[in-house]
């Protein structure tokens, strides 16, 4: 099983309540619409393990794919590119991390 790792940062000026809120609202019910995904899951870190170091990312998504190839054509819906531009909107440089589950 492959999944889609997505680490980020709010930018500037957004407000964690309006992503979050959007997140519930849209991005997770529109993305799990997709064939391709099982799963969707937003995370919001907070310290790194043991420390009060606060984590270098504010938000973690993990979409659980069942076909990357599928995934590839189901971004491109109007849908999607609506979806993505809103993300954009909101997250400042995000990492999109292909991963593969071993165990």
């Amino acid at each position: 099983m492959s999944a889609l790792v997505v680490l980020f940062n709010l930018k500037d000026g957004n407000a964690k309540e309006a992503y979050e809120q959007w997140a519930k609202d849209t991005d997770v019910p529109t993305a799990s619409k997709m064939t391709s995904v099982d799963d969707f899951k937003v995370f919001r870190l907070g310290n790194i393990m043991g420390t009060d170091n606060p984590s270098p990312y504010q938000y973690c998504e993990v979409l659980q794919i069942n076909d990357m190839s599928k995934l590839g054509e189901e971004v491109g819906s109007e849908a999607m590119k609506k979806v993505a531009t809103e993300f954009q909107g909101f997250a400042d440089n995000p990492m999109f991390i292909i991963s593969e589950q071993i165990a």
